[in-house]
């Protein structure tokens, strides 16, 4: 089995490291720049995982069919990851057209059961969209998992080793060179979101990967208080663990950093939105830049000769579990999964 070096302990590293470590045999080393895992966008993820998607590569709906089982079999196997099934309610994107299909797993839902399923609304909307198998998972605390499990069947993990570059000799990949040294590799697997296209530079790739800035509110709650991940144009909001929601902030074009005048802005919405919310506190806020492929999900060599391989995505803690099992197949196997034709780097 070829030495294998994943760039980046986020969750789709992660899952990268852990699904190789699973398959034994393969000598694997994950390297972050970080103090620890789920150090960067993993860190300020929503965590709403949906198998409904659009039908645009972005949307990634060939691979969206898999992803709720593949999170709840890591929550089987894992004792850390945190997936709860809970559920999504969603309304006022426009009139709700009572003759147009739905789609599987998607529900109407009216006044009555809205308030079932959400007690604490001050007011319910007349029909919202009901999608009851959506899970929420808390990323960081899953990432941790993947990591200390990659570990405990022999990965070799290292923070504060941040890649500075590949090493190119003969136009072949060798390894990639870190902060703390040459890590050699016969694969080189990028999961560092922003940062792939500086490292991949000198190859003749295309990765047209953008930074979209995006902020994680979190703030103190009773426990129970939100039940579902409520998701309205101006407003989403989840438990992600008993006394803690989060919630998403929107940016305006051109804006990059979180403000505290908007953290508050979320907090006042909440108490608009749910009774018995009026003690909840602000507890934090943070931006960070994802990172947005052009084309969708960026996953395949990176060269002819298979030492690289880029894994880059929007929505990665929805895919990662899917993803991190089909790019191990193809590096065990040396064959080219179905799953993963439309998203393919171009080299």
């Amino acid at each position: 089995m070829p030495d294998v070096v994943v760039v980046g302990a986020g969750i789709v590293g992660a899952s990268v490291a852990y699904h190789l470590a699973k398959r034994g045999g393969v000598p694997v080393t994950l390297v972050e720049q970080g103090a620890g895992p789920a150090v960067g966008v993993t860190a300020e993820s929503f965590g709403w995982v949906s198998g409904v998607g659009d039908g645009a590569p972005a949307g990634a709906r060939d691979l969206r069919a898999y992803v709720l089982a593949d999170h709840l079999r890591l929550a089987a196997e894992l004792a850390g990851a945190a997936v709860r099934r809970s559920g999504s309610l969603t309304w006022g994107g426009g009139p709700v057209e009572r003759e147009a299909p739905l789609g599987p797993g998607r529900f109407r839902v009216g006044r009555d059961e809205i308030a079932v399923l959400e007690p604490g609304l001050r007011n319910p909307p007349d029909e919202a969209v009901h999608m009851p198998d959506d899970l929420g998972v808390d990323a960081p605390a899953t990432t941790r998992a993947l990591v200390e499990a990659a570990r405990a069947r022999g990965a070799t993990v290292l923070y504060r080793t941040g890649a500075t570059s590949l090493r190119v000799r003969g136009g072949r990949v060798g390894g990639v060179l870190t902060s703390t040294g040459f890590h050699a590799a016969e694969t080189v697997v990028l999961t560092a979101g922003t940062s792939i296209p500086r490292l991949c530079a000198p190859l003749p790739v295309d990765l047209p990967v953008a930074a979209s800035p995006a902020t994680l509110v979190r703030v103190s709650a009773p426990p129970g208080l939100v039940r579902t991940i409520v998701a309205r144009p101006d407003f989403e909001v989840r438990e992600v663990r008993g006394g803690e929601l989060l919630l998403p902030l929107a940016h305006a074009e051109g804006q990059v950093s979180a403000s505290e005048q908007a953290a508050y802005g979320a907090l006042r919405r909440l108490r608009a939105t749910f009774r018995g919310s009026d003690g909840c506190r602000l507890l934090g806020y943070r931006a960070v830049n994802r990172p947005m492929p052009a084309r969708g999900p960026l996953i395949g060599f990176a060269t002819r000769d298979r030492s690289v391989y880029v894994a880059v995505m929007h929505s990665a803690v929805t895919l990662a579990p899917t993803v991190g099992r089909l790019v191990a197949d193809e590096i065990v196997t040396g064959r080219a999964v179905p799953e993963l034709r439309r998203y393919r780097v171009r080299t």
